[in-house]
């Protein structure tokens, strides 16, 4: 069975659009309150890994936590670069989801895009995959990680009518008035 890893790791990005038919500044606010992942996951999914269930801690600024938590396991994020309503980046500083031998996740990102009247967000995920031959395991990997993605941004869609979309982007700082 050892044929089956790799000696080292190889680095693997997969990365996802889906559009969304909302203003980029909603479409923010949609993955900054967003928590919970309602609905059964996709078939692929619930076979080769755990199934997210939802979020823990804030999203607000470089340095943050969050832990997501999936049945059987959690991993924790720390946020690495924050520009709304464009871009979150995050690398991931610890799995435990039992896949270890097989796929250890490091890190991605969220982008928005305006695209006419709506918003695309891509969600990306950096991953290094340990199984071989890598022309056998890569598209499968691929496939599973799409199917994630894709069940993380459809719930975020679905519970859109819970989230307020008239929530505002955080107000810049007033600047701090020198003292004399």
């Amino acid at each position: 069975m050892s044929w089956l890893f790799a000696q080292e790791a190889v680095i693997e990005t997969v990365a996802t659009r889906v559009r969304f038919e909302v203003s980029p500044e909603t479409a923010w606010n949609l993955i900054m309150f967003y928590e919970e992942v309602p609905g059964r996951p996709p078939f692929l999914l619930r076979v080769f890994m755990p199934c997210p269930v939802r979020t823990e801690g804030t999203k607000t600024g470089v340095g943050a936590t969050i832990r997501c938590i999936y049945k059987g396991g959690d991993l924790v994020k720390r946020i690495t670069a924050i520009q709304p309503p464009c871009l979150i980046r995050f690398e991931v500083t610890d799995q435990c989801l039992g896949i270890e031998g097989c796929v250890v996740a490091r890190g991605g990102s969220y982008m928005i895009e305006r695209n006419g009247d709506g918003a695309d967000i891509v969600l990306t995920t950096r991953y290094s995959a340990y199984l071989h031959p890598r022309f056998l395991w890569n598209p499968l990997e691929k496939l599973v990680t799409g199917q994630l993605h894709r069940h993380i941004l459809n719930g975020m869609r679905s519970s859109r009518s819970e989230i307020s979309c008239d929530v505002r982007l955080p107000a810049e700082r007033p600047p701090i008035p020198e003292r004399y």
